[in-house]
C-alpha cells in the first residue's frame, strides 16, 4: 500500500513471528454497518460488504503459509461464504466472549501467543489483544483499541486494512515480493 508508515525494527520483528491471523469481523473486515433489508414477510435480510484489496490480502497470506480465523459476535450467512471463498480455516461466530474461540484456535494451531496476530476495531476485542503477539487496531478504531495496539493501519476497517496486516507480516518475513508474483484472481 502506497502510504505505509515507518515501521520499527521492534514491530518488525514481533510481525515476522506470526503464523495465525485472527480478526475480528464487523468494523475489521467490514466497514461496521450491518445492512438490513426489510423483507414483504415482515424479516430483514442482513447485508455485509467485504473490500476485495482484503480478500486478494487474506489469500496471499495463505499461500504464504498463514493460517487465518475470524471471532465474531454475530452470525453471518453473508460471512460464512465470503470465508469458505477464500479459504479461512477458523470461523467463530455468535462468540460473546473471544477468549474460549481464542484459546481453541492456538490449541487447534499448535502455535504460542507470541505466534499470533489479532486485528481488531472495538472493546470486545481488547481481551484477545491483551495476548497476542501482535495486536492491531484498524485506523477507524477505538482509543482504547488504538492504545492496546502494537500497531494501528492507515487504512480503516472494512476498506483495506486486513491487507495491510498481511503486508505488514510477509514483508517482515522478506517474503512479499515472491509472493506478489504468486497472486490469483
Amino acid at each position: 500500500m502506497s502510504r505505509s508508515p515507518k515501521i520499527s525494527p521492534a514491530l518488525k520483528k514481533r510481525a515476522a513471528k506470526i503464523k495465525v491471523m485472527l480478526m475480528d469481523v464487523d468494523g475489521t473486515i467490514t466497514d461496521g454497518s450491518v445492512t438490513l433489508l426489510s423483507q414483504p414477510d415482515g424479516s430483514a435480510l442482513e447485508i455485509k460488504t467485504f473490500d476485495a484489496h482484503d480478500g486478494q490480502g487474506l489469500t496471499l497470506g495463505r499461500t504464504a503459509g498463514l493460517r487465518m480465523g475470524v471471532i465474531t459476535g454475530r452470525e453471518s450467512a453473508a460471512l460464512r461464504r465470503r470465508m469458505n471463498e477464500l479459504n479461512v480455516e477458523f470461523v467463530y461466530e455468535k462468540q460473546a466472549q473471544k477468549i474460549p474461540a481464542y484459546e481453541e484456535i492456538l490449541k487447534k494451531a499448535g502455535v504460542r501467543e507470541d505466534e499470533v496476530a489479532y486485528l481488531g476495531d472495538d472493546l470486545p476485542d481488547l481481551t484477545v489483544m491483551r495476548r497476542v503477539g501482535l495486536a492491531v487496531a484498524v485506523g477507524n478504531a477505538a482509543p482504547e483499541v488504538k492504545h492496546a495496539a502494537h500497531y494501528t493501519t492507515v487504512r480503516n476497517g472494512g476498506k483495506g486494512a486486513a491487507r495491510e496486516l498481511v503486508e505488514l507480516i510477509l514483508k517482515s518475513k522478506r517474503i512479499w515480493d515472491e509472493m506478489i508474483d504468486k497472486a490469483r484472481a
